[in-house]
């Protein structure tokens, strides 16, 4: 009996499409992306285009809005005041509520910020906003770690760190890009209310993949422990860890709202060029993260910590010898490499945290830090005033005590040893 065509071509089909989904499973095990990862990934790149259309521009914004320097470096201190006001209990709230419950309200808090944002034209009214729509990536963070750490345990957790944080990149490069066109085609103040409308929008579809996660409600509730227990959960590696991240995020947030500044009233570019800067840093990151993630896990983490804590200290100090979009292309992929080793020190916070509290001792981790570094931007802009040269240098200064103190003091964990909870 012979077999006809289509039996013989099925012979054939069938084998290769058994090899390509066993690749195509492999490498989804190999990058950690079960559904719920998946699904959490599709939420964030929503809400961080949402977030980088208009971020980097929000000190223009500012300026256009009849903004001093001292109220632009008001922001920067807001803008990490509300990181350290909104992750301890974004924590809480991941977890006692569940990733999904957490995720829906951070996403309203977000919507409603927007509102007020594009309905009121004035600054004040942008820092009101900020309250709620600048909450999202800090209050979501907490939760999204522990995600991470539920689905894929401990071997795998900084590849879905990784995961996360290079999926993060991509609305962070296109972002910019997408709202210096905007800004160049309907003007400052119109192309900013716009990326705040099409915010909105992005936040209601990632709705939808909010209702798609997995429930992840506990049958048993959480054990209660108080802020100030939690922090005496805390031992010498993280307290150590805490410290000298501290030091090393003044010498990122010193400079940080005056480097769009610095770039397009100093240097000259334009906005659209300043979002291509903006996609050099992010691509950058992005093509770091896996090659960096498939070591770290096996590996002892200091060291990936310290490199990243160099490249952090290096960016503000080549940032003032850049005179030319090619120097500033420079400076920024220098900027890039800060996220070298940025998943393994968030997997370093979790791994080290007591088993049952991930969400919350991350949250307070970043409670107490970003609470600290806010300072940085009342600072930074009393520098700014006195020269832009003091800015960048007191910052690098910042950075170079961070790395030392990291590099003497810190410690991190073995994959091959058991971390005591």
């Amino acid at each position: 009996m012979h077999m006809s065509q289509k039996d013989t071509n099925d012979k054939h089909i069938t084998p290769v499409v058994g090899v390509v989904t066993n690749n195509l499973n492999k490498t989804a095990n190999y990058l950690g992306l079960k559904r719920n990862i998946i699904l959490m990934l599709g939420l964030t790149v929503l809400m961080y285009t949402g977030e980088k259309l208009w971020e980097r521009f929000i000190p223009k914004y500012l300026d256009g809005l009849g903004a001093s320097i001292l109220i632009i470096g008001a922001f920067g201190f807001l803008q990490n005041f509300l990181g350290a006001i909104w992750a301890l209990p974004g924590g809480y709230i991941a977890d006692h509520l569940g990733n999904r419950k957490a995720f829906l309200v951070f996403s309203i808090l977000a919507i409603f910020g927007y509102v007020i944002a594009i309905v009121f034209n004035s600054w004040i009214a942008v820092f009101i906003g900020m309250l709620f729509f600048f909450g999202w990536s800090n209050v979501a963070l907490p939760g999204s770690m522990s995600l991470i750490t539920k689905t894929l345990g401990k071997g795998k957790t900084v590849m879905g760190i990784s995961m996360h944080s290079l999926i993060r990149r991509v609305p962070m490069a296109l972002g910019p890009i997408i709202g210096g066109y905007l800004i160049v085609s309907y003007g400052l103040l119109t192309g900013i209310k716009i990326a705040f409308g099409i915010s909105i929008v992005l936040s209601l579809i990632g709705m939808i993949f909010i209702n798609k996660l997995t429930t992840d409600e506990r049958e048993t509730k959480p054990e209660k422990i108080h802020p100030i227990q939690l922090w005496k959960t805390f031992d010498k590696k993280l307290k150590n860890l805490l410290v000298s991240d501290i030091l090393v995020r003044f010498c990122e947030q010193i400079p940080y709202v005056f480097v769009v500044i610095w770039c397009l009233n100093v240097v000259k570019v334009s906005a659209s060029e300043f979002g291509y800067l903006t996609a050099i840093e992010m691509v950058t990151s992005a093509l770091i993260f896996i090659p960096v993630a498939n070591y770290s896990d096996k590996l002892e983490k200091k060291p990936f910590v310290v490199i990243t804590f160099v490249f952090f200290t290096i960016f503000p100090f080549m940032l003032y010898f850049s005179n030319s979009f090619g120097l500033l292309a420079v400076a920024f992929f220098i900027r890039g490499l800060k996220e070298f080793g940025e998943p393994t020190r968030k997997a370093l916070i979790l791994e080290l945290s007591k088993k049952g509290t991930e969400a919350r001792s991350f949250g307070m981790y970043y409670f107490i830090r970003d609470g600290i570094v806010a300072f940085a931007g009342f600072l930074g802009g009393v520098l700014w005033q006195v020269s832009p040269e003091l800015n960048l240098f007191l910052a690098t200064g910042f950075g170079i005590l961070g790395t030392l103190y990291f590099a003497f003091f810190g410690r991190g964990t073995d994959t091959n040893s058991e971390i005591a909870k």
